[in-house]
């Protein structure tokens, strides 16, 4: 071993590097393997196998992908000790592979062949069993030509687990390190970081212990999920699912006899016979079922309002039924078998059964937060977990987890508005609850909900309601309803997400989802999250013949509050409507990081531009797709300026505001007329110009205040609030409000969006009447005035020397040909931050203008550019406020 580690030693000071010199347990039977993620002058995927007491090692520049057509150069190193794979932190400056190291994936390797000859002979074909690499893989060494260091393959293998790059990158996908969790389960995983695990080899209820033969029940209720506030500290306790966007719904099957019910308890047969079909012509051993009904999208991702409408139009062909659970099973009574065991005696019955329709529902394999963030990201509303060990039990339970990524639950409707301006049918609908153990029968108020409707679901909520019409109001005594409402019986239940829950009890920032059919309005409460570390272990339920006997109805066991795992659109629901800068939310783009045309052809996509996060080429061209439509919003027929960043954030930046656009599909050049002593301007035309500009290294777009039909007159002001040094965040966010107060003073709209930056800007829509010296130096008039009135917090000059220990409102942005960096916009500093629409209630909660960066963004964009509602209907002619505040023209 030691000569084996001679050129690691060699290279490295001990001293100074972090770094371990030797040792490390050799895994005897179990060979280990490690990948650890490395950003050294460049980052690569550093590939480790142990062999013969050591690691043996290879640098993966691109890292491993799914795609068998996939052959990613793998650079043979130095051995490595067996200690490195537990190595994660940073190797200092001037230390050989300077640079952050963390330990991507890890679990055992198993050679398929003789694995000492294979590693001779440069054919090394194995199969991987981590969190994250499963299946079988080949390095294959190539002809070298003088390199000092052997070049190699790593090649995915044909089987079950590989996947099209196109539809999965599992170093985009899954970037995080998987250091706390444990070494995976000697089980085998399923395809890519979440597919269904492999059937096991033997597996029967009879021979299972706890199971019992029993006679299978007329009816079942199903164990219900804990909303919990964050994920538990021991995942490896724990296996993770998709958090479907559906209906619950347990089948009955007992040979020919095949029932479908709710949660409920509702027998649901009727409505889903295309599912029943697909069952009986399965043939699936006598048992209870449990899962999840769905209908997908056309990016294949679920979709409550299409599962909605396949009720309403009573075509039921595109629903998926994904089954999770079989509580009883081919004559036993299985509800106090550990999970594991469950899913494995499932994962049999399927792996022989399934259907296109019916399906073993996914187990993910990753780090919790990592989980959560990816199904964000793809539009999904959060995951589920379970204990490992748990039995199943009909109740709420601390067993079952949600972990979700926003707000989301179902409301009961009391009431309306009227709609408002051009809107027809309904304003908002008026949203409630009912209060666990209450003897009062009412509902009590919890806020309401106008956005997220389109005209078609407007009509027919209107035609519903207006079947429902009540003299009296349906909530308990409150002063927060509008006095204008009209009453319905409580019947009708909303899905809803919003943003937050008020000091009152009202939701924030609502977005209407749907109406659910499966759950009666007397069971809906406010769904409060639970602490994770407080959630006692449930004892798993008694077999049959020891518990007391169900009801008819099948609901003797339930919790009388008790919900089925919420049936959620998720986070960015729906395909991408961006609309205008206040046309309601824009929603996520339809798949995960967004989707890239074929056309394009993203040069050098592995280039880190910028350190800090570890953002690479490739994931900001996804980032600009995910928020392209969102962002074409805020573009359309502006002037733009580009800030080129190709050494990326640090290097050199170049500020674009002309460019041959031939080669660069979604830009175009703008009339010659509007600047005829330069070249044309250039305008993105679509969300193909954005992903044309970022393939040329673009990072931030900038926009101009006016638009091109009338380019000599701005149709906006920009007040950019700029902090001087010793500034803190506290006084610019109170520095906002006093700008919007004074705003609101003169009689003007005031919008608010982060910089991405320092500081936030104040937007101020106007009519389109006066030239651009006029804005201009009006805009420096009201600046002067806020200088003025509160000099010791605001700066008139923007010198850095000027304004230490002030803010300086910078009006320069409403010049002629001046830009301010445009929404949703990235920006070119460490991090990358990104430009935000907001609401003003919530300027207290962000955080600094970087408050969303390309990392997080998914948070967000449920939101969408909803925040800047009526943004086009709230432009006024500043002719007024000048008058107030004492401006002449010149």
């Amino acid at each position: 071993m030691s000569d084996s580690l001679k050129t690691y030693k060699a290279k490295r000071n001990f001293d100074v590097t972090p770094e371990p010199a030797e040792g490390g347990e050799e895994g005897g039977e179990n060979l280990s393997f490690v990948i650890q993620k490395h950003w050294a002058s460049r980052l690569h995927y550093d590939f480790r196998l142990e062999l013969d007491g050591t690691m043996k090692s290879w640098a993966v520049p691109k890292g491993p992908s799914y795609d068998t057509h996939d052959k990613r150069m793998a650079v043979h190193v130095e051995d490595h000790p067996i200690s490195y794979n537990a190595f994660e932190g940073t190797i200092p400056e001037k230390q050989y592979g300077a640079g952050k190291v963390i330990i991507w994936d890890k679990g055992t390797w198993h050679p398929l062949d003789d694995a000492r000859k294979g590693y001779q002979a440069g054919n090394l074909k194995f199969e991987l069993r981590g969190h994250k690499m499963h299946g079988r893989w080949a390095l294959v060494r190539m002809k070298g030509r003088g390199e000092k260091q052997e070049p190699w393959l790593l090649i995915k293998e044909k089987d079950e687990y590989a996947r099209p790059a196109a539809e999965f990158s599992v170093v985009d996908e899954l970037p995080d390190s998987v250091k706390k969790l444990g070494m995976p389960k000697a089980e085998k995983k399923g395809r890519g970081a979440a597919a269904t695990p492999a059937a096991p080899a033997a597996a029967a209820p009879s021979a299972v212990a706890p199971a019992e033969k029993t006679a299978l029940p007329a009816t079942l209720a199903p164990e219900l999920a804990t909303l919990v506030d964050k994920p538990p500290a021991n995942p490896e306790d724990w296996l993770f699912e998709i958090k479907f966007d559906g209906y619950r719904i347990l089948a009955r099957v007992d040979g020919k006899d095949i029932k479908l019910f709710t949660r409920n308890g509702n027998d649901w047969t009727h409505k889903l016979k295309p599912l029943h079909a697909a069952l009986a012509k399965m043939k699936l051993p006598r048992g209870w079922y449990d899962g999840e009904i769905v209908v997908h999208d056309e990016n294949g991702r679920p979709d409550f309002g299409l599962l909605q409408q396949s009720f309403d139009n009573e075509r039921t062909n595109d629903i998926v039924y994904f089954v999770f659970d079989a509580p009883y099973l081919d004559g036993y009574d299985l509800r106090s078998v550990p999970l594991v065991q469950r899913r494995e005696l499932l994962a049999a019955v399927m792996a022989s059964h399934e259907a296109g329709t019916v399906r073993l529902s996914a187990q993910l394999e990753a780090l919790p937060e990592e989980m959560v963030a990816a199904a964000c990201k793809m539009g999904l509303e959060g995951i589920i977990g379970k204990r490992r060990d748990s039995g199943y039990t009909s109740r709420r339970s601390g067993d079952w987890i949600k972990l979700k990524c926003g707000q989301r639950q179902e409301f009961v409707i009391g009431g309306y508005t009227d709609p408002q301006g051009a809107r027809t049918g309904i304003g908002s609908l008026l949203l409630g609850t009912y209060d666990k153990g209450s003897k009062d029968g009412k509902l009590h108020y919890a806020g309401n909900v106008g956005s997220g409707f389109n005209e078609a679901s407007l009509s027919a909520l209107k035609a519903k309601l207006d079947k429902l019409a009540a003299d009296e109001s349906p909530f308990a005594p409150t002063r927060a309803i509008a006095k204008k409402a009209h009453w319905v019986k409580p019947t009708l239940v909303a899905e809803v997400s919003f943003g937050e829950w008020t000091r009152s009890g009202s939701v924030r920032h609502a977005v209407f989802q749907g109406l659910r059919k499966d759950k009666p309005p007397r069971m809906i409460t406010r769904e409060q999250p639970a602490h994770v570390e407080d959630l006692a272990y449930a004892e798993p339920e008694k077999p049959a013949r020891k518990r007391a006997k169900a009801s008819a109805d099948g609901r003797a066991n339930s919790s009388a509050d008790g919900s089925a795992i919420s049936s959620a659109k998720g986070s960015g629901g729906g395909s991408a409507k961006g609309g205008t800068p206040g046309g309601g939310p824009g929603g996520a783009p339809a798949a995960l990081h967004g989707t890239l045309p074929d056309t394009l052809k993203v040069t050098n996509p592995d280039r880190v531009i910028d350190a800090e996060s570890g953002t690479t080429k490739i994931a900001l061209v996804r980032y600009y797709a995910l928020v392209g439509e969102l962002m074409m919003a805020h573009l359309k027929a502006r002037p733009v300026s580009l800030v080129r960043a190709p050494a990326g954030v640090g290097g050199e930046l170049f500020f674009q505001k002309h460019a041959d656009v031939s080669k660069m599909p979604g830009l175009m050049h703008l009339g010659q007329d509007l600047d005829p002593e330069h070249p044309p301007m250039l305008a993105v035309k679509s969300v193909e110009g954005l992903l044309s500009a970022a393939q040329w290294n673009v990072v931030e777009i900038h926009t101009q205040n006016a638009v091109a039909r009338s380019y000599e007159k701005p149709n906006r002001m920009i007040f950019d609030l700029d902090p001087g040094k010793g500034v803190d965040w506290p006084a610019i966010q109170e520095a906002a409000e006093l700008m919007r107060a004074f705003l609101d003073q003169l009689g003007l709209p005031a919008f608010l969006k982060t910089s991405g930056g320092k500081g936030l800007h104040v937007v101020v829509p106007i009519k389109p009447a006066y030239d651009w010296d006029t804005v201009k130096s009006f805009s420096k008039a009201v600046v002067e005035h806020m200088a003025a009135t509160l000099p010791d917090r605001f700066a008139l000059k923007s010198g850095p020397k000027n304004r230490v220990g002030k803010i300086f409102i910078d009006y320069l942005r409403n010049g002629r040909g001046a830009t301010t960096v445009c929404a949703w916009s990235a920006r070119t500093r460490p991090g990358l931050g990104i430009s935000v629409p907001v609401r003003w209630d919530e300027l207290s909660h962000l955080k600094g203008g970087d408050h969303w960066t390309v990392a997080t963004v998914h948070s967000r964009l449920d939101e969408g550019n909803a925040p800047w509602d009526g943004y086009d209907g709230a432009a006024k002619s500043i002719g007024a406020a000048m008058k107030e505040l004492g401006f002449v023209a010149d």
